[in-house]
C-alpha cells in the first residue's frame, strides 16, 4: 500500500479524474459537462461551482471518499512561465488561475477546485510540471524577424513523464540523460530534453514543428500570408487550419490512423504517400533536435495515440533510427504522471518548487 492520490485534469466540456494507490490506478472517470450549461457561463471562472457538482456525483456514484486521500494533483494552466517542477498550490497560483489575465481555458480550474479539495481534507495539493513550463536555453528563443520569439508550448507533463520512465528502462537518473521525446496525438510536440530540462521544443500553439493528425505544423510562409489576404478566409478560419483542420485532416479528411492504415492496405497511393510524408517529416525534427544535444543522445521516446501505429513508427525509424535507440509508450500518461509527481513530492524524493508569479523569461536585457 503506498500513497493515495487523487488527479484531475479539466477539459472543454469534461474533466477527468483518478485515484491511485501508490502507480496502481484504483479509479478513473471522464465527467462530461453540459456544454450548453458551460456556455451559460459568462467567463471560464463562473463554471466552477457546477463542474464541482458534477464531480462530486461521480465520486458519491463510485463510493470515492476525499477524505481517504494523501494529497491531490492537477494539471492546471493559466500561469506565468515557470521551471518544471512540483508546486504546492499557493495564494499566487489561485490569484494568476482565478484572475484568468493569461488565457480562458478550463485548464485554469484545476489548481482551484484541488485546493478546494485538499483544504477540505487537510492534504496537500500539487501542480506538476504544468503546461506553462519554460525550461528554453536563450539561443532556443530566436526567429529570424526580430520582436518574434519562439515560446514553449509543448506537452510538458506526459512529455517529461515518458522521459522520466525512459530514464528508468535505461537504469539512469533522468537528470543524466538526453531524449529526444516525440508526443504524438491530435496535436504533435517534439523536445529536446537535456539532462531533465527541455532546452527546445516545437510551439504547438503558434503552429510550430511538424505536421500533426489535426494540425498543420510547418508549412512555407509566403503562400500562407498570400491566403490571409486573400479575401477566401477569416482570421479563425486561417486559425483553424493551422490548428483544428490542418496535418491528416486536411490531407485525408481524417485523422483516425486505423482509417489511414485501412486505406493503404487497400492499396490507396494517396494515403501510403501521406502516412510516409506524417513519418519522414517527424523524423527531419528529430534530427534537428539531436543536432540540439550535440549528437548525444541517450533514446528517442515515441509517445501519443499514434505511436500505436506500426507503419507510423517503422517509417519514423527508417529515417531516423541511427540515431538513437527507439523507446516506445503509446498513448499517454498524464494522469499517472500527476500522481508519480505527488508521490515523489509526499516522499521527499523531489523537492518542491514555490510559484512566485514572476516569469522565467520576459526578453533580453541586452538586446538592442
Amino acid at each position: 500500500m503506498g500513497y493515495k492520490i487523487f488527479t484531475l485534469s479539466p477539459g472543454s466540456t469534461s474533466t477527468k479524474l483518478a485515484v491511485f494507490d501508490g502507480d496502481e490506478m484504483l479509479f478513473k472517470a471522464n465527467v462530461t459537462h453540459d456544454p450548453q450549461k458551460l456556455k451559460s457561463f459568462k467567463r471560464v471562472n463562473d463554471q466552477k461551482p457546477y463542474r464541482l457538482e458534477t464531480i462530486l456525483e461521480e465520486l458519491k456514484a463510485n463510493r470515492i471518499d476525499l477524505h481517504d486521500m494523501d494529497a491531490f494533483a492537477a494539471y492546471s494552466g493559466g500561469l506565468v512561465s515557470t521551471p518544471g517542477g512540483i508546486f504546492p498550490v499557493n495564494d499566487k497560483i489561485l490569484e494568476d488561475c482565478t484572475s484568468g489575465r493569461l488565457m480562458e481555458h478550463p485548464a485554469i480550474l484545476g489548481a482551484q477546485i484541488i485546493d478546494a479539495f485538499a483544504k477540505e481534507v487537510g492534504v496537500p495539493a500539487y501542480l506538476v510540471n504544468p503546461p506553462d513550463v519554460d525550461e528554453f536555453e536563450d539561443v532556443a528563443r530566436l526567429t529570424g524577424m526580430k520582436g518574434i520569439y519562439r515560446e514553449s508550448h509543448v506537452h510538458v507533463l506526459n512529455q517529461k513523464e515518458v522521459a522520466m520512465r525512459a530514464a528508468a528502462e535505461l537504469g539512469k537518473k533522468y537528470e543524466d540523460c538526453n531524449f529526444v521525446v516525440c508526443h504524438v496525438g491530435g496535436g504533435l510536440s517534439i523536445t529536446a530534453q537535456k539532462h531533465g530540462r527541455i532546452v527546445d521544443g516545437n510551439d504547438v500553439l503558434n503552429g510550430e514543428g511538424p505536421c500533426a493528425p489535426n494540425r498543420s505544423g510547418y508549412v512555407p510562409l509566403m503562400p500562407v500570408v498570400k491566403d490571409c489576404f486573400s479575401g477566401k478566409y477569416t482570421l479563425d478560419e486561417m486559425k483553424a487550419r493551422i490548428s483544428k483542420t490542418g496535418g491528416l485532416i486536411s490531407l485525408m479528411g481524417t485523422d483516425d490512423m486505423r482509417m489511414i492504415d485501412q486505406k493503404i492496405d487497400e492499396g490507396d497511393q494517396w494515403a501510403e504517400l501521406v502516412m510516409h510524408f506524417f513519418g519522414y517529416q517527424l523524423a527531419k525534427y528529430i534530427g534537428s533536435y539531436a543536432c540540439v544535444m550535440e549528437g548525444k543522445v541517450d533514446a528517442i521516446v515515441m509517445t501519443g495515440g499514434a505511436s500505436n501505429d506500426k507503419r507510423f513508427i517503422e517509417i519514423v525509424k527508417k529515417y531516423a533510427g541511427w540515431i538513437a535507440p527507439f523507446i516506445i509508450y503509446g498513448g499517454d500518461f498524464e494522469m499517472e504522471a500527476l500522481a508519480a509527481g505527488a508521490i515523489r513530492a509526499l516522499s521527499g524524493e523531489e523537492a518542491t518548487k514555490e510559484y512566485t508569479g514572476i516569469p522565467v523569461w520576459s526578453g533580453f536585457d541586452f538586446e538592442p
